[in-house]
C-alpha cells in the first residue's frame, strides 16, 4: 500500500513556505490506518518492550493502537500542565526558542524497556527529549517509530545511537 496518497499535503500551514503533511486522511482510511498499526506492529514483534511511550498529541493515536497490539502498557508524554501526578519535566531548544514535554514521574520504572512513537520525525527535537525523559525516569529506549520522516530536516542526526525506524519519508 502506498501510504503517500493518503497524505494531504496542506501549503502554508501553519506559516509560509511550509508543506503541512496532513494525517486526518490516512485516519479516516480504515485500510490506510490499519496498515500503519500492523506495519509498526511487525517491525517491532518478538522485542521485549515494557511500554510505548508517545509524543502529545497525534503520537497518542498511533502509540495506543500499537500498545493494544503488542499487548504493552502506554505512557503519555505530554505539554506542560497537562499532567495531574508528580512529574519529570524537559526543556529543550527549537529553532526559534525553547519548547517543553512532561512525563509522570512513576510512568516507567527502572530497567523498563519503552518504545517512543510519534507520527512524525522532522528536526528531531521532541523526540530526543522524550528518549531524555525516558532515560531519567531510569528506562532504557529500545527504539523510536515514526509514520512519516522529513529526511531534509536531517532529525534522525539527533537521534545518534538510537534505532530509529520510519514508514515513510519525504
Amino acid at each position: 500500500m502506498d501510504l503517500r496518497q493518503c497524505i494531504r499535503d496542506v501549503p502554508d500551514f501553519p506559516k509560509a513556505g511550509i508543506i503541512f503533511k496532513d494525517i486526518t486522511t490516512l485516519l479516516k482510511d480504515k485500510d490506510a490506518f490499519r496498515h500503519v498499526i500492523d506495519t509498526l506492529a511487525d517491525h517491532y514483534k518478538g522485542k521485549e518492550i515494557d511500554q510505548i511511550v508517545a509524543i502529545e498529541s497525534r503520537g497518542f493515536i498511533f502509540g495506543t493502537a500499537l500498545a493494544y497490539v503488542l499487548g504493552t502498557g502506554f505512557v503519555p508524554v505530554r505539554k506542560p500542565n497537562k499532567l495531574p501526578a508528580e512529574k519529570q519535566r524537559l526543556e529543550y531548544a527549537l529553532e526559534y526558542g525553547t519548547d517543553c514535554i512532561e512525563i509522570h514521574a512513576d510512568a516507567l520504572k527502572p530497567g523498563q524497556t519503552a518504545l517512543i512513537i510519534d507520527d512524525l520525525l522532522a528536526t528531531g527535537g521532541t523526540a530526543a527529549a522524550a528518549a531524555a525523559l525516558v532515560e531519567k525516569l531510569g528506562a532504557r529506549v529500545l527504539g523510536l517509530g515514526f509514520m512519516i520522516e522529513l529526511t531534509f530536516l536531517n532529525g534522525r542526526s539527533r537521534l545518534n545511537g538510537y534505532d530509529v525506524h520510519s514508514l515513510i519519508q519525504y
